[in-house]
């Protein structure tokens, strides 16, 4: 699939995912594709992720392990591309629909949403529950502003992972592209963590997805500058002080990005130190705003968040613009 052809399904694939999102009803049907991803992954994990081996095998494992998940996944997308697209032009239309389900803008919107919702009428308990389902560190752990902060870190960061990222990667290679950028991401949620299981079967999967994610996370910083720009209660300049600042002192070499660029675009600090389960991580701040958040700083981080796809949106658009030309 080449740029004239990947562009206006990008474009068509984040219409339809923020119109319809992924219908309830499907999901309890036949699971969503990232269920499917995971199980596979959970599967090799099993087969392969041999307790009694040897350091060295087990990342060699995880190394084999992760280019099975690729060849199967690309393979797939890629029989599934062809298929459709046999049906010319207007096979752009369904396989944008297919596309789409990879996408998370609706679904992320939601769930922050629901956070602010909480602590607007159920105060911190409700807002524990609510940043719990997309989070990881521990609620109890949270006061006030830090449930608010850890949405807002969450909006940016999954901003840049959960739509810039597979958008990326859709514009670039197609149904291909995407579902091996979200094979990708989910083996790093899933295996990629520094436990005694998954320290050397996770390694290739943390790895890659840190290299999958470097185009994604600046690219992502770049349009939260540009939606502070178009915001008048947000601050462009800010935001691009603190992503020059910041975002190379965050622990991930992707994460601080975006968590930088909101920071500062909304005068806030964000990150720092935080507890995920029982262990607590020190990691520096995003900005150096006020830390004491709340339930309003996550409504104007949807706001900024709104504008920013709207820019993805123009730059889709833009692009297959200009690649429909260039083909001509």
């Amino acid at each position: 699939m080449n740029l004239a052809d990947s562009l206006p399904l990008l474009l068509l694939a984040l219409v339809a995912e923020a119109a319809f999102g992924y219908p309830q009803v499907l999901y309890s049907a036949i699971g969503h594709p990232v269920t499917w991803i995971g199980a596979l992954i959970g599967w090799l994990d099993r087969g392969l992720n041999r307790e009694t081996a040897s350091f060295a095998w087990r990342k060699t494992a995880g190394v084999l392990g992760l280019a099975i998940l690729l060849v199967v996944t690309i393979t797939l997308a890629a029989a599934v591309q062809w298929l459709v697209l046999t049906a010319g032009p207007l096979g752009l239309v369904p396989l944008a629909l297919l596309a789409s389900t990879l996408l998370a803008q609706r679904s992320l919107h939601e769930h922050v949403t629901r956070v602010a919702e909480g602590l607007e009428q159920d105060g911190l308990d409700g807002g524990r529950a609510a940043v719990a389902m997309i989070v990881g560190r521990n609620p109890r752990t949270l006061d006030e502003p830090g449930v608010a902060r850890a949405a807002i870190e969450s909006l940016a960061e999954n901003f840049s992972d959960g739509i810039v990222a597979p958008a990326f990667w859709l514009g670039f290679a197609g149904l291909p592209g995407i579902a091996a950028y979200k094979a990708i991401n989910t083996a790093d949620s899933m295996i990629g963590h520094r436990t005694p299981r998954h320290l050397a079967f996770g390694w290739a999967a943390a790895r890659l997805d840190d290299l999958v994610n470097l185009p994604a996370s600046r690219l992502t910083a770049l349009l939260l500058i540009g939606a502070a720009a178009l915001d008048r209660d947000a601050d462009a300049c800010g935001a691009w002080r603190a992503v020059r600042r910041d975002a190379g002192r965050h622990k991930s070499p992707n994460a601080g990005w975006p968590e930088a660029a909101m920071a500062g675009a909304l005068g806030l600090r964000l990150a720092g130190p935080r507890v995920y389960g029982d262990t607590p991580v020190d990691d520096h701040w995003m900005g150096d705003g006020r830390a004491q958040a709340h339930a309003g700083d996550i409504r104007r981080a949807l706001g900024l968040y709104r504008k920013a796809c709207g820019l993805l949106w123009g730059l889709a658009a833009a692009g297959a613009v200009a690649a429909l030309m260039a083909s001509r």
